[in-house]
């Protein structure tokens, strides 16, 4: 034997050509799989951007950007001072942003479409968002606003400032008209204390002559009604939907939301019987640094004996102070306590 022969042999008489093709071959297979390793990709904060996700994520995983909710007594605090009670509503939160995630870090990120419920507005919450949010603007025409439901109608008490200023209490009848607006029309109208509505149709003045509401948000005046679009009247997130009848109850004015088309509905069940809840199905939600696709979250109320007082503006304080339980299916169970419980308590009157 040669001694090429017998570098080209091993100890076994084998040919070191079939070693070398074994080499090769596993050489080809771990390659192959390097090749087919799945991709990361790798989420970074953006200053002021919050926690993005990219569309090409978020798309892929949830598949759409549209998360059906549900509340079932929920106070849901839209502003400090101004919170909405959630009756049996049904709805969508479509998201506004390009990634398509819905975010409760970012109230502008969506907008919550209303299918059907009953949204109840307290009057002293109404007064607050009409000073701070609606009229809260230099030359504003209205100042100092009050509402009350007294024997069956709105009473509206405030300042109207036209070169000076004039105290003013209006009574008002409440409907909605064909377009979903709210409409308050005066029966009855005291100018300083001194019965004026008759004097007003007297000289032809109505309160469109009167009130500038151009720069008012959700709210114009037609003749002597005030027209009130409750879809734009508050501030993100926003609001769409019908209104579709109203009802005045003590300190409160309660709205009504319909007209949604058949099918349409979500047929959300709650995977607790819990009295008090928010339940989110579908699409991608955000809050703080978690993303959660397939979206399938119950934010459940730790006092069920009064409505579930939740703030989305301080929703991190209530989720800290309760916990979570993960469900069999890979859904979240929240329990939170009510926004009141965390806020300092006074003893004797000192806080």
């Amino acid at each position: 034997m040669t001694g090429r022969e017998g570098r080209e042999r091993n100890t076994d008489g084998r040919p070191a050509a079939r070693w070398r093709a074994l080499a090769l071959g596993l050489f080809g297979i771990f390659a192959g799989s390097c090749r087919a390793a799945p991709t990361v990709t790798l989420i970074e904060p953006q200053p002021g951007a919050g926690y993005p996700v990219t569309s090409a994520v978020a798309r892929a995983e949830s598949g759409d950007t549209i998360v059906n909710a549900r509340f079932q007594h929920v106070r849901f605090h839209m502003w400090p001072g101004v919170a909405l009670d959630l009756d049996q509503l049904r709805g969508r939160m479509r998201s506004r942003r390009g990634d398509g995630v819905v975010s409760f870090d970012d109230p502008r990120s969506f907008v919550l479409d209303i299918d059907t419920g009953t949204v109840g507005f307290p009057t002293a919450d109404l007064s607050r968002l009409m000073n701070t949010y609606v009229f809260a603007y230099p030359g504003a025409p209205l100042r100092a606003l009050s509402f009350q439901v007294e024997n069956g109608h709105l009473i509206q008490r405030g300042v109207l400032h036209k070169v000076v200023d004039i105290p003013f209490e209006m009574t008002g009848e409440v409907s909605v008209t064909d377009r979903g607006e709210l409409r308050v029309h005066p029966i009855a109208m005291k100018i300083c204390s001194i019965p004026g509505k008759g004097l007003m149709d007297a000289l032809g003045v109505t309160l469109a002559k009167l009130l500038d509401l151009r720069k008012a948000r959700g709210v114009r005046v037609e003749g002597n009604d005030l027209l009130i679009d409750p879809t734009n009247l508050m501030p993100p997130p926003a609001i769409s939907g019908r209104l579709v009848a109203v009802r005045l109850a003590p300190d409160t004015l309660v709205q009504y939301f319909g007209g949604a088309k058949p099918g349409t509905l979500a047929a959300l069940q709650p995977d607790t019987a819990a009295p008090n809840y928010m339940l989110f199905r579908g699409g991608t939600l955000q809050f703080g640094k978690l993303f959660m696709v397939h979206a399938d979250m119950q934010v459940i109320d730790l006092a069920p004996s009064d409505r579930f007082d939740f703030d989305i503006r301080q929703y991190q304080a209530q989720l800290v102070a309760g916990y979570h339980r993960t469900t069999a299916d890979d859904g979240l169970l929240v329990f939170m306590p009510d926004l009141a419980a965390l806020r300092p308590k006074t003893v004797a009157g000192v806080p």
